[in-house]
């Protein structure tokens, strides 16, 4: 990276990454080393549960674990920015979200089903905490919301996270199917601390607002915290140790009150923001249309995170994993998208762009409806290599790529717009925490899938693909349908 420091243009002397704050290269190596570790294990996770040399779990369990492993990672996003604000201050709680992810999968390394667990619960924490504290830490850099490098620095930022999703399947999945799933755990660790010790390394170059705590518990709101939070852990601590001792539990007890959880937590949000009565007239309806846009990235998630566990499952017994005779691990698959984004998102933008010029740009309501057509149609191409499949032949690689690619195009048509719209249709008042509830719905549709897995239901099977596919496009249509009531709801954003 160093070839991508130069001087300031202005004469100031000082180097900058790519014209922008020399600190955005500190963070841009630690989102892109934390997320090659997060997405390489992610890329092992459900093909190690299954494996006869893992923990040789069946199907159904292990989707529902890798479901309600993501699910914790974007409902613990909340709370790691509440400690942000409120008790570290960012700098300091992406330090130890680091060290607490290495951890994570330190632990994973260790053969034994009980640390593997503790692993997964250590990488959950830990990327709750850093998730939402270092996309902050990218702000601070600037000189406030109406800095004009402000866009493109959060798009090299998110240019690293994709460059460590698409390389991490290709060096840890290797390596954890070809030779020790244990020895891929420790490479994602390795990453992590690499990003750890540059991070450390290059706080000098971050802002010092990173460091400030923006509204530090007062004495009593620390004891108050502290003993409500012991209250809990001390009840489960009794409910599960009950269950060990009593020879009645089983991974059930801990995963269906996660996957319900991940469900009533985000009704409870939404709730409570819409019955509270100081919103005022225009933010309750915005809020009422802003339900529809949650409802429908549920269902979004719910389809598409099933392209690491449902689409991986399938592809271990059922896909032809070679092209032109070369065979590659099954974890490789991970990496399509996040090449997919690298290269489509800039001709996603120049052609939205396009459009507004002529006057022609989708609203924010067509492209949510389009997004969701898109993703019930990559499940309906999902329908051809599971007929192939049934028939007792291998499908085609490529089968698996068609579908990743649609995706991916749902991705693009969904995702920037949804954190968008968040931002314009939060009260004013849930500013700050309506990013959080954003990621709610990654959390609500991810349980949707583990419940689905925990209830018996064979994701792979294709009435349940046709049913998926058919929701997400019903729901697609509805939402186009219905446009003008939601745009009439959503009043002066557009």
């Amino acid at each position: 990276m160093a070839s991508s420091l130069t001087k300031d243009s202005a004469g100031s002397g000082e180097k900058t990454f790519f014209g922008h704050p020399r600190g955005l290269a500190t963070l841009f190596m630690t989102e892109m080393w934390e997320r090659f570790s997060y997405y390489g294990m992610r890329a092992l996770l459900p093909l190690y549960l299954i494996a006869p040399n893992g923990l040789d779990m069946n199907p159904a369990t292990a989707t529902a674990i890798y479901s309600v492993y993501l699910s914790l990672v974007y409902l613990l996003a909340m709370p790691g920015g509440w400690f942000g604000d409120r008790v570290w201050g960012p700098r300091k709680t992406v330090a130890i979200a680091g060290g607490v992810i290495m951890l994570g999968h330190l632990t994973l390394a260790l053969p034994s089903e009980g640390t593997f667990f503790a692993g997964l619960g250590l990488v959950a924490i830990g990327s709750g905490l850093l998730k939402s504290n270092i996309s902050t830490m990218v702000g601070h850099l600037y000189d406030g919301p109406q800095d004009p490098r402000r866009d493109g620095g959060f798009t090299i930022f998110y240019m690293g996270i994709n460059m460590g999703a698409f390389a991490a399947p290709l060096v840890i999945g290797t390596v954890g199917e070809r030779w020790s799933w244990h020895f891929g755990f420790a490479l994602a660790a390795v990453g992590m601390g690499l990003g750890v010790l540059q991070f450390l390394l290059g706080t000098r170059h971050l802002s010092e607002r990173s460091l400030v705590v923006p509204k530090p518990l007062s004495k009593d709101e620390r004891a108050s915290t502290l003993r409500k939070s012991m209250i809990w852990l001390g009840i489960a601590a009794v409910f599960y140790t009950g269950t060990v001792v009593t020879g009645v539990y089983t991974l059930n007890w801990l995963l269906v009150p996660i996957t319900i959880a991940g469900l009533v937590i985000p009704v409870m949000v939404l709730t409570r923001i819409k019955r509270d009565k100081e919103l005022s007239e225009a933010e309750q309806s915005k809020m009422s249309g802003y339900i529809w846009f949650f409802v429908a990235a549920a269902i979004f998630w719910m389809i598409y995170d099933q392209g690491g566990s449902t689409l991986s499952i399938f592809a271990t017994t059922s896909a032809e994993n070679s092209v032109f005779g070369w065979g590659f691990p099954v974890s490789w698959y991970q990496s399509i998208n996040p090449v997919l984004i690298m290269a489509l998102a800039p001709v996603f933008a120049a052609f939205w762009l396009a459009l507004n010029r002529r006057g022609k740009e989708p609203s924010t309501i067509v492209k949510f409806s389009s997004s969701l057509v898109l993703v019930g149609a990559s499940f309906f191409v999902f329908l051809m290599p599971l007929t192939i499949a049934g028939d007792g032949h291998k499908a085609a690689a490529m089968w698996l790529v068609a579908i990743y690619f649609i995706q991916t195009l749902a991705e693009l048509t969904l995702s920037p717009v949804g954190l968008s719209v968040t931002t314009k249709m939060a009260p004013a008042k849930y500013a700050s925490q309506m990013m959080g509830v954003w990621f709610l719905a990654v959390t609500a549709g991810d349980c949707t899938t583990g419940l689905l897995s925990l209830a018996g239901v064979e994701l792979n099977g294709t009435g349940v693909v046709a049913m998926e596919a058919t929701l997400a496009v019903v729901a697609g249509v509805a939402i186009f349908m219905y446009r003008s009531k939601v745009k009439k709801l959503m009043g002066d954003v557009h």
